[in-house]
């Protein structure tokens, strides 16, 4: 039996990890507020997403600003990063998707979600990693129940006219990795 529940422990480590784990993370400083943390969200386009695969049709506030709206095509090729600050496996990769943003700037927009979590732990961590592309906050995981998600994370590539073309499960391991996609999925060499 013990053999069992290790082996469970290990599957999900390597799976992801559950958005029932407890935040665990301190509340930013007082005179940091989120809105000054984390980074508006762009003006979107006024066209509709259009494609065979879209993400569910929901809008979330950017806590620095904004909205990201799900329903509308971002004009530019997007990855939408769904990301808890409980989840190990996204504090891993958010260095990697910061360092990625800053390689892509306006060829590929990078927008996180901030899923099931608070919001002065999310900024907080944000914070910490030096994240300074866009995050919406959907607190309550109501992308996730959409998708069908337990774990996190979860990244997705979005074309400019806002069809999803590929999902990758679980965290990234390289920048070089992100590129790979990038340029497999949405077709921008970077």
């Amino acid at each position: 039996m013990r053999r069992l529940a290790l082996g469970a422990v290990a599957l999900l480590a390597v799976a992801g990890c559950s958005s029932g784990e407890s935040p665990g993370v301190a509340a930013p400083s007082p005179t940091s507020s989120p809105a000054e943390v984390l980074a508006a969200c762009p003006e979107q386009p006024a066209a509709e997403a259009a494609g065979a695969e879209r993400l569910p049709p929901l809008s979330f506030d950017c806590p620095g600003g904004g909205s990201l709206d799900l329903a509308r095509a971002p004009g530019v090729p997007m990855v939408v990063n769904l990301w808890g600050s409980w989840c190990p496996p996204c504090r891993e990769e958010m260095p990697l998707l910061q360092e990625f943003s800053e390689v892509a700037g306006d060829q590929v927009r990078v927008v996180g979600v901030i899923s099931k979590d608070g919001l002065p732990q999310a900024a907080s961590f944000a914070e910490d990693a030096g994240v300074t592309f866009p995050s919406a906050f959907d607190g309550d995981g109501e992308l996730m129940a959409e998708l069908g998600l337990n774990v996190l994370p979860f990244t997705y590539f979005v074309d400019a006219g806002g069809a999803l073309v590929h999902t990758e499960a679980g965290p990234v391991s390289s920048v070089d990795e992100l590129r790979g996609l990038v340029a497999e999925h949405l077709g921008v060499q970077l």
